[in-house]
């Protein structure tokens, strides 16, 4: 296995095993994708990554980290969102998208714009919800405990945006169940204290993502994948950690989730991260081997030996790249040049090849 070599699950084939990892950017007006969602996702297509994802898709407009978040919510986000997927397929490339609640971590600030809560008068929500009553921290919104009837209709949420999603051409969908967001704090008991049948014990806390996994699996085409993103650890001692991890990617596996997607952190503000290159790499390792589930590393990964080493060694099965794609979104072609693979060069930019 190495970087170059297609990767296939289910009845899609990436070109390559470079994914374009979800990355806000914060673009959006209502939800609505932009020319500027266009160009980003586009440009990495043309780049020859092999998966495009977009940045997170709130299923719920309270479900939004900013009030410039990108949404899938409603039908009408479905046209510029199709518009998008027709042209990272014509590229060769397979476009995916991340669906996602922010939970106890919406409507806040861009980061360009400091840290803080967005009042409604600017664009803002009071509606802040979690699975527990507890902040962020003191300089985030103060949420409400989610009632157990309410799961019913967040759960639907996630299966009419899936719906939408097949309607707008994706191919992989990714539920988003990391970095502290709404179905992450439900998973770590520092954020979720409820008493009843969704908190408490491993099971019941596993619950919600569970559900949620289920539901969204029923409406989407056997043909294409499912992924999950999961924050492997917390952290922080008595958190979420990585045995829980792989136990909760071995019940997904059953479920009929395709792979883990394998990040850290978010649950709890100030966690000490030892973050350096590849810092997260070992989590998609333990987990693609003891829970028997294809994986992908993200994290620091900036070289194209360091990508490829990762797949060569069986750390995981795809690589996800986030702020080096930012800095050059034509990495995937540079690392065919760099590791000697071949690779197919759009043919505008052919005469550019070294």
């Amino acid at each position: 296995m190495h970087l170059f070599e297609p990767f296939t699950v289910r009845g899609v084939t990436l070109r390559n095993r470079i994914a374009v990892s979800p990355m806000c950017q914060y673009s959006s007006t209502d939800g609505f994708a932009t020319d500027w969602h266009l160009v980003h996702l586009g440009t990495r297509a043309v780049g020859g990554a092999g998966l495009v994802m977009t940045e997170a898709a709130a299923v719920e407009a309270r479900g939004r980290i900013s009030p410039q978040d990108l949404g899938i919510w409603q039908d009408g986000h479905i046209e510029k969102l199709a518009q998008i997927t027709h042209f990272i397929a014509e590229q060769g490339a397979v476009p995916a998208i991340q669906l996602a609640h922010a939970g106890r971590k919406a409507s806040t600030s861009r980061p360009w714009e400091g840290d803080g809560v967005v009042t409604p008068e600017l664009g803002g929500w009071e509606d802040v919800v979690a699975p527990s009553a507890i902040a962020f921290s003191d300089s985030y919104p103060q949420p409400r405990a989610l009632e157990i009837p309410e799961l019913k209709g967040l759960i639907q949420s996630f299966v009419e945006a899936t719906k939408r999603a097949l309607a707008a051409g994706f191919q992989v969908v990714e539920v988003h169940a990391a970095h502290g967001y709404l179905l992450h704090e439900f998973l770590s008991p520092l954020s979720n204290q409820r008493t009843d049948d969704y908190g408490g014990s491993f099971e019941n806390r596993i619950r919600l993502l569970k559900e949620v996994v289920t539901a969204v699996r029923a409406q989407w085409p056997e043909r294409y994948p499912l992924f999950v993103r999961i924050s492997a650890t917390d952290w922080v001692e008595g958190g979420w950690d990585i045995e829980q991890s792989i136990e909760l990617s071995r019940q997904l596996a059953e479920l009929g989730v395709d792979l883990i997607d394998a990040s850290s952190g978010g649950v709890v503000s100030g966690a000490k991260i030892p973050i350096g290159a590849g810092y997260q790499t070992s989590f998609a390792e333990r987990i693609r081997k003891e829970a028997g589930i294809a994986t992908s590393a993200v994290g620091m990964i900036t070289s194209a030996q360091q990508a490829d080493h990762i797949l060569r060694i069986g750390q995981a099965d795809l690589v996800m790249l986030a702020r080096q794609l930012l800095r050059d979104p034509y990495w995937p072609l540079m690392a065919a040049v760099t590791l000697r693979q071949g690779t197919v060069w759009p043919s505008q930019y052919e005469r550019a090849k070294p």
